[in-house]
């Protein structure tokens, strides 16, 4: 069983910055394409971020577009994503998750599509 480890999460103000990690335990970490999901109070979980295996491709939700960016370190069996003009909007607990991808270039942007999933950090931002 694939296990996913987040980590990063906090409470900040808005227009701050804050990077979240997701330590995996998938080998080859390289097979694997990732994402990020969030999921505030009361709603449903929303697709934020994902990644190609390869890092060659990112796709990014509307609403953090330019605000965030997804990255992963395949040395480092470590996906990151990097939040910055944080808004109160932005608040949710973040998800991590990942899934084999048949090449280098595929990402996936629903919760369906992806087979492993970390348990959470909260993500808290303040007016």
């Amino acid at each position: 069983q694939v296990q996913l480890v987040e980590s990063g999460g906090g409470l900040v103000q808005a227009g701050d910055s804050l990077r979240l990690s997701c330590a995996t335990s998938a080998r080859p970490f390289g097979y694997y394409a990732m994402g990020w999901f969030r999921q505030a109070a009361g709603k449903e979980r929303e697709f934020v971020a994902a990644i190609s295996r390869n890092g060659g491709t990112t796709h990014y939700a509307d609403s953090v577009k330019g605000r965030f960016t997804i990255s992963r370190d395949n040395a480092k069996n470590t996906v990151y994503l990097q939040m910055t003009n944080l808004k109160p909007e932005d608040t949710a607990v973040y998800y991590c998750t990942g899934r084999l991808a048949p090449g280098g270039d595929y990402y996936y942007t629903t919760q369906y599509d992806y087979q492993f999933w970390g348990q959470g950090t909260q993500v808290s931002v303040s007016s």
